[in-house]
């Protein structure tokens, strides 16, 4: 496989023929190599059009629903961002090539682990992931110009929209255990607006604002 001319089919067959056009997206995407982010078992399917298994129930999530929920993110180069989920670490390393600062939660310690020891072999150094339950968000480091939840929640966690900036989005995948609608939510300085952006599929978003198992 040549890593190079895979990412380049992936762009041009998955993302641009399906409505990604952002450009910095798309350039995102052609720099970050995915094939790291995958067990050596299945590098060969790195750049196919699914989710693959990364361990402990947990996914890769397919490259078009990554650049979807990106491009709906709208990430500017000033940007600090909040990812709830790290899993392999991939969704957070195409944001940090978009934006000044990730930080990203992961209830799995051994997920962490692997996904910032190939985020530093990267160079990838403006991404900061913490180990704890991501549906409580990062007060601390609020409020967020965009947050961006890569797994399922039955419903929004308040605490998210809570540490939104005016005018910051949060992109989360809502409904139950097999089934979502990709939603997209912006704060505004009177209210919070809800978008539709279709049907997906995700692995439960576990914690005290999520599933309890």
């Amino acid at each position: 496989m040549d890593p190079v001319l895979a990412r380049q089919t992936m762009v041009n067959e998955q993302l641009k023929a399906r409505g990604i056009k952002d450009p910095r997206v798309l350039s995102a995407f052609l720099e970050v190599p995915r094939h790291r982010f995958v067990e050596e078992y299945l590098k060969y399917k790195a750049y196919d059009d699914y989710p693959l298994s990364i361990g402990f129930g947990q996914t890769i999530s397919q490259p078009y629903m990554v650049a979807l929920m990106t491009q709906a993110l709208m990430p500017q180069p000033g940007h600090k961002l909040l990812e709830i989920g790290t899993g392999s670490g991939y969704q957070a390393a195409i944001l940090s090539r978009l934006c000044r600062i990730v930080h990203s939660i992961e209830r799995i310690s051994s997920l962490a682990s692997r996904a910032r020891k190939i985020h530093d072999e990267l160079g990838y150094f403006n991404i900061h992931i913490r180990i704890g339950d991501g549906t409580l968000g990062l007060a601390k480091e609020a409020p967020f110009d965009g947050i961006v939840v890569t797994a399922g929640a039955p419903h929004v966690p308040e605490a998210l929209i809570a540490q939104l900036a005016e005018g910051g989005q949060l992109i989360i995948p809502v409904g139950d255990e097999s089934l979502q609608e990709l939603k997209r939510f912006t704060r505004t300085k009177d209210t919070v607006k809800e978008e539709s952006l279709g049907g997906c599929r995700f692995v439960k978003l576990i914690g005290k604002n999520g599933w309890a198992k």
